[in-house]
């Protein structure tokens, strides 16, 4: 019941709970102007003499009675007011295993719009706008520099700290050379920029693009002929996996600095000796390998993020999910990536 009506309506409802009275009658008298509040008055007032099986009698202005006579006209289906019910734990992983394979389905088939899509470019016919690779290229270029020095060196010191912790006490203290270089030089460096990147750019594609879904702007830019994919799938697919790459290798270098701040400052070591450690123990192939992470990760980052926002619901909820999606799916696409990648070195003794 509605606390805002005036008590003289709240008291009219309450009173049809005696038994007392047999009889309703509903009738207007110098009813000038009324709204919205009066009808859902008369609704309550008939459903408690309903309640009680008493037939009420109308005698109200026409439109008013047809308005009443509209709000019964369809009864309530019976159980249609009860709430979901919760599905035990064999329930929902049932329902996950039916729900997976249309889900593969749907990815693979994003993925062959991408790959279709990058033919185009390559033969001069996509619809990619340049200057919106370049903007792209910029966003998760040059913007991410500062966050990726910041973590990069950060763990640099890190894993130097780690490393100095059991070297020292053999003595061995300039073998953190080799472990902070080829750490971060291997597998590290790539990691630390996927991670970052998936929540900084991958997050962003998802909701930028979730966002025009709610406002339709996906769907007019197929309406007007414009591929979607190429629009605005594919030029930040390619700044990213073009990006990454050399990120990695900024992260790198921001990662061996970070190891030669603990080893000159920390270790009693001297800068040059430091400088020829790293050379000597880090073979160049860490570098090809690292890169190999990073452009994986790249692909993975900005499909993850792209597939969400392309896939999104149409509400400001549904925004929020793609976005939260989009960086746990990257996330975990990277974790996954990065074991089989090291697995395959190991078998091929790289």
């Amino acid at each position: 019941m509605d606390t805002a009506w005036p008590p003289e309506a709240v008291a009219a409802i309450e009173t049809l709970k005696n038994q007392s009275i047999k009889q309703l009658c509903l009738e207007t008298d110098k009813l000038e102007t009324w709204d919205s509040s009066l009808l859902v008055f008369l609704v309550q007032l008939t459903k408690a003499a309903n309640d009680r099986q008493i037939t009420p009698q109308n005698q109200l202005p026409d439109g008013l009675e047809r308005l009443l006579k509209l709000a019964f006209a369809v009864p309530a289906k019976a159980g249609s007011d009860r709430k979901k019910e919760e599905l035990n734990f064999v329930q929902r992983v049932g329902q996950a295993t039916i729900d997976l394979p249309p889900r593969v389905t749907d990815f693979l088939n994003f993925v062959g719009d991408i790959t279709l899509a990058l033919g185009r470019l390559i033969t001069g016919r996509s619809q990619m706008r340049p200057q919106d690779l370049l903007t792209a290229m910029q966003e998760c270029g040059v913007q991410a520099l500062p966050i990726i020095s910041i973590t990069s060196m950060l763990f640099g010191l890190i894993l130097a700290f780690v490393g100095a912790v059991q070297l020292t006490q053999f003595g061995a203290q300039i073998y953190v050379a080799g472990l902070v270089g080829i750490g971060m030089l291997r597998v590290m460096g790539a990691v630390m920029v996927g991670v970052v990147m998936a929540g900084r750019v991958g997050a962003a594609y998802a909701a930028l693009i979730g966002t025009m879904q709610v406002n339709e702007e996906v769907d007019a830019l197929a309406t007007l002929g414009i591929s979607p994919i190429d629009f605005l799938v594919l030029p930040r697919v390619v700044a990213l996996t073009a990006m990454i790459p050399l990120l990695t290798l900024y992260a790198d270098l921001m990662g061996v600095v970070g190891g030669y701040i603990v080893g000159t400052t920390m270790l009693s070591i001297s800068p040059m000796e430091y400088v020829n450690a790293t050379m000597q123990m880090v073979p160049y192939k860490h570098v090809f390998i690292g890169l190999t992470y990073g452009t994986i990760f790249g692909v993975i980052i900005a499909i993850t993020g792209c597939y969400q926002g392309m896939r999104c619901g149409r509400s400001a909820q549904a925004v929020g999910l793609a976005t939260t999606t989009a960086v746990v799916h990257a996330i975990v696409g990277i974790i996954v990536a990065t074991a089989v990648i090291t697995v395959i070195c190991n078998v091929l003794d790289i």
